[in-house]
């Protein structure tokens, strides 16, 4: 790989969101790094296309965008994101195809871990978001999120599909892989202020990989996904990877 080759950094949104967060990160990612939001059915160009909730269908959609480069590539995923990350690493793994040299979690409590309260199925639509409201899990200044606005329209039946979705995928990531555990580097963001995932219970996720996992600290609240440190972060933890950057450290 030359810098003409930058690291792939394939990026996973959270529950009920399109790729929007990832706007503007190709500015702060820093140079060899190349940032693909992958935008699942349902949302934004692609509303008008059934949304998944499986484990079978999110992948039949997703695996097609990875293309068949063996270049190394990078995954992110954020809150529910993270989930489908784990489950693409996993998915690669238990196909004998090349993975990601590096899976970043960001906050999400590992699969073994039930999520808080308010990402429950069966949660009724004016608690859900009174809820998500108070914990500040909707961003600030958000229009109509009172039953029947603009926000529970739009986004609210996205969001109870992805919780479904989120459902199957922790009980699939629970199921012993025939491929055996992951030994994939992993990267776990959390934020120091978030009301949904503290750093301690972010912690959970190096069980779910044999390889080196490392914890990074970050404030922000739970949609610390819209600040500059974490892509400035996962810029400089894939260009880590960068066989270029390797040599000129083993000659200093």
């Amino acid at each position: 790989m030359t810098a003409a080759q930058p690291i792939r950094l394939y990026c996973f949104a959270h529950a009920g969101a399109g790729v929007s967060a990832f706007q503007g990160w190709a500015a702060h990612v820093g140079p060899d790094v190349l940032p693909i939001p992958l935008l699942l059915p349902g949302r934004d160009q692609r509303r008008r296309e059934p949304r998944v909730t499986t484990r079978e269908a999110l992948l039949d959609d997703v695996m097609r965008h990875l293309g068949a480069s063996t270049a190394p590539f990078v995954l992110y995923g954020h809150s529910l994101g993270a989930l489908v990350a784990y489950t693409v690493a996993r998915a690669l793994h238990e196909a004998d195809m090349p993975g990601p040299a590096l899976l970043a979690i960001g906050a999400c409590p590992p699969p073994h871990m039930p999520p808080v309260p308010a990402y429950a199925l069966g949660v009724p639509d004016a608690e859900l978001l009174r809820t998500l409201d108070m914990m500040g899990v909707i961003p600030p200044g958000m229009p109509g999120i009172e039953p029947g606005g603009i926000w529970d329209r739009a986004v609210r039946p996205v969001l109870h599909d992805d919780l479904t979705l989120a459902r199957a995928l922790r009980s699939a990531a629970c199921t012993p892989s025939p491929a055996g555990p992951l030994d994939t580097p992993l990267l776990v963001v959390a934020a120091d202020d978030d009301p949904m995932v503290s750093p301690a219970v972010a912690e959970g996720w190096s069980r779910w990989s044999e390889g080196p996992t490392s914890l990074h600290t970050v404030s922000g609240g739970h949609f610390f996904v819209r600040g500059q440190e974490l892509p400035r972060l996962l810029g400089e933890a894939c260009r880590s990877l960068h066989p270029a950057r390797q040599v000129s450290r083993a000659a200093n």
